[in-house]
């Protein structure tokens, strides 16, 4: 792994742990994409995929433990 994939992968979940003896790591979110990206490749990047024609906004909003992001990707991939 690359140093600037490490490191966009530390911004995007946070540091989370690793447990050596087991190999397993924890991380300290979950992220889920609401994406017209197919859900094979958000799996295979180890993310989560909804269906952007299920999501309720509404009910994400009311869940103290959701970000909810609007607009999140013009923030995500604006062009210079």
């Amino acid at each position: 792994m690359s140093i600037g994939v490490l490191a966009h992968s530390t911004h995007l979940r946070g540091a989370g742990s690793y447990d050596a003896a087991t190999g397993q790591e924890r991380l300290r979110v979950r992220v889920t994409l609401a994406t017209g990206i197919p859900e094979q490749v958000c799996r295979a990047a180890n993310l989560g995929y909804l269906d952007p024609r299920d999501v309720d906004i509404a009910a994400f909003e009311a869940d103290p433990d959701t970000l909810v992001v609007p607009q999140a990707g013009g923030v995500l991939f604006r062009l210079r």
